[in-house]
């Protein structure tokens, strides 16, 4: 059987995230929900997304296949109603399509003659932007299950201080020397090449994926994750970095999520909790508004390319979108669209072939190649967003 996911309707909430990736590929805990869910069914995984993401994404498509809706994590229970789907058969959670088995792309209209199945059991799901944040330390402890299940860690040096090291894993070529490993909270898991420079002080749960690097005297806690080739120093809590992206230097990031290719400056930080202790709005695209997240604890949000300058301040609850640069002194707007170019005193729009020169520069010192399928991307990109720049 081929399996596809699909981004279904939570994908316009899980902006600017989604502006230029599958819903698939949204990175939390140790892996995307791509790599999860081909983890889970031992075979690979394409994705059925919007068009101009096709030729980065390609999707695979066979005369039997599986459509899963890419906001929803596995699980046994999950796994076994999907592997009993015949053709022409839907899974259905309440009113909401969790799978369906086509020989094509079907929409909700087309799906109304399917044989209805109902699964009644507990879904996990990422319905919105926060819950990246939010569900971290429950996805992180199950991926952490998963990924080790009798396997045994590399050896841990003995330069650290490890407090619960049976749930330390370290995975080959991770190095970690004189720094505090806590695990009581939660598991740590360093990936492949993965590095903890000196002085650093751990407090699990943490996800260090491969190739990524926490600079001396990193703190961080609340459950973590540091996506691949990013680099990460000063004070990070709860915090979901999706890759290749830098917070090089002191400062603080909180409840917040990074995309990819971003950069934080020098002693740039968030607020995660408003003064008056009030629960936190935050900028929804599907709704087109500020919506209640229920939450007090939430901080930043920011699209992939996105840049900070030194000493760059931001509101709780801050959204902004892709290939933005911020670097105007004081507290910018807590939605920022994408290719915005300023900060408190104003912006301007970052024309694309402006934005185009830094991404190659930047992907470049990551060994990866900025080519036309990126440029095209960012292009659509610029255009669909036009709409919330008043500039």
């Amino acid at each position: 059987m081929n399996y596809i996911l699909f981004d279904g309707p939570r994908r316009d909430h899980l902006l600017p995230f989604t502006f230029t990736r599958p819903v698939a590929e949204i990175r939390v805990g140790i892996m995307t929900m791509r790599e999860r869910w081909a983890a889970y069914l031992k075979v690979g995984v394409t994705s059925l997304t919007e068009d101009y993401l096709r030729a980065k994404f390609p999707l695979h498509i066979e005369s039997e296949n599986v459509f899963i809706d890419a906001s929803i994590l596995p699980s046994n229970t999950l796994l076994k109603a999907i592997g009993s789907l015949k053709m022409g058969q839907v899974l259905m959670k309440d009113e909401m399509v969790v799978a369906y088995c086509s020989a094509s792309v079907k929409d909700n209209a087309q799906l109304s003659v399917f044989e209805q199945i109902v699964f009644d059991q507990t879904l996990e799901q990422i319905n919105n932007t926060w819950d990246i944040f939010e569900k971290n330390a429950t996805i992180l402890q199950s991926d952490f299950d998963f990924l080790t299940k009798g396997r045994t860690s590399c050896p841990i040096p003995k330069t650290n201080q490890v407090i619960h090291p049976e749930r330390v894993f370290l995975e080959e070529g991770a190095k970690v020397e004189y720094s505090i490993l806590n695990a009581t909270d939660g598991p740590i898991y360093l990936g492949r090449n993965s590095e903890i420079w000196e002085g650093s002080l751990i407090r699990g749960g943490l996800a260090l994926c491969d190739h990524a690097i926490i600079k001396m005297g990193g703190k961080l806690y609340g459950a973590t994750t540091i996506g691949p080739y990013s680099k990460v120093c000063g004070e990070v809590s709860n915090s979901v970095i999706f890759g290749y992206s830098s917070k090089g230097h002191e400062g603080y990031l909180g409840n917040a999520v990074l995309g990819e290719w971003c950069n934080i400056g020098a002693d740039s930080n968030n607020s995660n909790l408003k003064n008056n202790y009030a629960k936190v709005r935050l900028w929804n695209y599907a709704t087109e508004s500020f919506e209640q997240t229920g939450l007090q604890f939430c901080g930043l949000m920011m699209g992939d390319h996105s840049k900070t300058a030194i000493n760059t301040m931001f509101n709780t609850g801050t959204v902004i979108g892709v290939n933005s640069n911020i670097y105007v002194p004081g507290f910018p707007r807590n939605f920022v669209p994408s290719f915005s170019w300023g900060g408190a005193s104003g912006f301007s729009s970052y024309q694309p072939e402006k934005a185009f020169d830094v991404a190659k520069v930047m992907m470049a010192r990551r060994g990866v190649e900025f080519n036309e399928i990126e440029a095209d991307i960012l292009r659509h990109v610029f255009e669909i967003t036009k709409k919330w720049r008043k500039y």
